[in-house]
């Protein structure tokens, strides 16, 4: 489901911006799903000609209503997908689909929100009119799908986001920069591909004004960010900012020319973009840059949090009922963090003392981080662990599954030109008739931080039984409308791949002590984001508070709990969504064992959770709760 174009910078600036467990796997991810959007066409109308007498022959039988009502459906949402890339043409770039490359529309005005509420109720409209009576199993998914999403985005329109359009995680400069670098989802192949960016750069200046005319409302209203993020964002501005066209990223494309461009065309866009670059790009930066250190600045907060700003308490519970669904408010996913850090601590003690590993949790910790023996001598060995590590899972997987997507797994080493940027480990899906392989791709660069202890988490998260198998399988539902097709539930998406790190303790696969400490630590960062992230934007922490915290309990350097705490500040609530569906997968689990008792098979249970691809919290369990009642029928 298409969101806001506001919020699609947001997630894009944060999946290049912030390095975490997980955040380089979803950009993979969300890279490796972009084919091009297909144009729907208009049929072209017949020649007339003079009617003639039709044969008589009996009626066809009345398609069955559940079937009519889908092929409505699907007509429909196929429209809405393509009308909603004409709106939003930087989605577009992001998804693939390049129709709409030369296109920068001003979508932080208040006409453009009041164009995208019209746009969004009348396609909400057009699917309510339909109805869901009738529909089953995918069709019934889509429309329940299609209606959250819907609804959730227009519950935001109340929350004033446009009022906070930069933040050193969603600064709308640096995906400017980036898009135009060449270095993102822009393309820079064709002669045409160059006269794009720069069309499009005609934009660049109308939105950056209407950037700095939203935070001038922002701080007639109280609505500003805190001083700490900004201070971040002066710096960023100021690697962008160059006096020459020649000096900035914007001259990349300049510089990588493709060979078989003629010269003329080499002249006249090199001309083109320095022009371009020097008298309209770096104006609009250099202006955005002044008004941040000269008039914002000076108006940023001295508070963290996010209940700090006005109904701030309310817009909160919203980020978090939309990235995790709402299952939990934030004081529950509060009080829920604190008992699973508790929990995971009792059972990392436990295991060090089942192992004779003497000495504190930390200090543990730091030899692991430290110490040679967790090292690869070379990148064929850090490969070899990789592929040792797949030959155990694949021996025990029939316990727990037996159904696996077409496409087989291979491993392959990141090329160095991505090694710099790629995380540790990273999933690319293959194809969905089986084709393609999916590649788990390992980074071997930097060894001394590829730790032997994190290979079988890692590829149990992105290969097997993790986003292999749930992407792998989405990969085959060919007849999804795009907007499922296209997108996912990060909830969804990564919480099953946080969940089959967890089936490495039921399989046996952590038997090596230091593999199960080097998950349950991981497990258990992730676990204190829940407490900190809520603590800081719904319990009134502060910031050193919240930073004392995850230092005490997550076995992190200070630094390191700086930049999480910061993150937190700047997209509240993002963090949440990964564990929480985790957590979520393993309560339908338990319901469904106690609801069937001797009926439950693990490995039913598998299959449905991830037959039917990506899908909101709410809308998952609503279905895992009709295949309950299908089993006791």
């Amino acid at each position: 489901m298409p969101s806001s174009p506001l919020r699609i910078l947001a997630l894009a600036i944060a999946s290049i911006m912030t390095l975490s467990a997980t955040a380089p796997a979803e950009a993979a991810k969300k890279k490796s799903q972009r084919p091009t959007a297909s144009q729907s066409r208009a049929a072209k109308p017949r020649p007339r000609t003079a009617p003639r007498p039709a044969p008589r022959r009996a009626a066809p039988a009345p398609l069955p209503v559940r079937q009519d009502k889908a092929s409505q459906l699907n007509r429909i949402y196929d429209e809405y997908w393509d009308a909603s890339m004409r709106l939003n043409p930087l989605q577009a770039t992001f998804q693939g689909d390049t129709r709409f490359n030369d296109q920068l529309p001003n979508f932080l005005s208040s006409a453009s929100r009041q164009q995208s509420h019209d746009f969004m109720v009348e396609w909400l409209g057009k699917v309510e009119k339909v109805g869901p009576d009738g529909l089953q199993g995918q069709d019934l998914l889509s429309y329940e799908i299609f209606l959250r999403d819907a609804h959730v985005s227009l519950a935001g329109e109340q929350y004033p986001t446009w009022m906070m359009p930069i933040n050193q995680y969603y600064n709308l400069s640096s995906i400017i920069a980036v898009l135009g670098s060449g270095a993102g989802a822009q393309p820079f192949r064709t002669v045409k591909d160059y006269e794009n960016w720069s069309r499009r750069s005609l934009g660049i200046p109308g939105l950056f004004e209407q950037a700095i005319a939203n935070m001038r409302e922002g701080m007639a209203a109280g609505v500003v960010q805190p001083r700490t993020l900004m201070e971040k964002v002066l710096p960023q501005l100021d690697a962008v900012i160059k006096p020459t066209a020649e000096e900035s990223l914007f001259w990349g494309p300049i510089r990588n020319l493709p060979e078989d461009f003629s010269a003329a065309d080499k002249a006249r866009l090199t001309a083109e973009y320095k022009r371009m670059i020097e008298y309209r790009i770096m104006p609009a930066y250099r202006s955005l840059r002044g008004f941040i250190a000269t008039e914002y600045m000076p108006a940023t907060r001295r508070t963290d949090g996010m209940s700090a700003l006005p109904n701030g308490q309310a817009w909160y519970a919203y980020n978090v009922a939309s990235s995790t669904t709402p299952v939990r408010t934030p004081a529950e996913i509060h009080a829920l963090g604190e008992q699973e850090v508790k929990d995971l601590q009792a059972r990392i003690t436990t295991v060090m003392k089942d192992a004779r590993i003497r000495g504190s949790m930390q200090k543990n910790f730091n030899a692991m981080r430290s110490d040679r023996q967790f090292v690869f001598k070379d990148a064929n060995a850090l490969l070899a662990r990789y592929r040792e590590t797949g030959q155990r899972v694949e021996a025990a997987l029939p316990r727990m599954f037996n159904q696996r997507p077409k496409a087989a797994l291979e491993i392959k080493p990141v090329e160095p030109e991505r090694a710099l940027t790629a995380s540790a480990a990273s999933y690319q899906p293959g194809s969905g008739d089986g084709q393609q392989p999916g590649v788990l791709y390992v980074n071997t660069s930097d060894l001394p931080s590829r730790k032997r202890w994190s290979v079988t988490l890692q590829y149990l998260h992105e290969g097997i039984p993790g986003h292999h198998f749930q992407l792998g399988a989405q990969q085959e539902l060919a007849g999804l409308p795009r907007f499922r097709r296209l997108g996912g539930d990060v909830a969804f998406v990564e919480g099953w791949g946080l969940y089959a790190e967890s089936l490495g303790e039921e399989l046996d696969l952590y038997n090596d002590p230091y593999d199960h400490l080097g998950y349950l630590q991981t497990t258990l960062l992730r676990t204190v984001r829940l407490v900190a992230d809520t603590g800081l934007n719904a319990s009134g922490w502060n910031r050193q508070q919240t930073i004392d915290y995850m230092v005490d309990n997550a076995d992190i350097s200070a630094t390191d709990a700086a930049s999480e705490v910061e993150r937190f500040m700047a997209l509240p609530g993002q963090t949440l969504a990964l564990r929480v569906g985790e957590i979520k997968i393993k309560l339908l689990r338990d319901k469904a064992k106690a609801a069937l008792g001797e009926r439950f098979d693990v490995r039913e249970f598998h299959h449905e959770i991830l037959k039917d691809g990506s899908m909101p919290l709410d809308i998952l369990e609503a279905k895992i709760d009709r295949w309950i009642a299908s089993k006791k029928a």
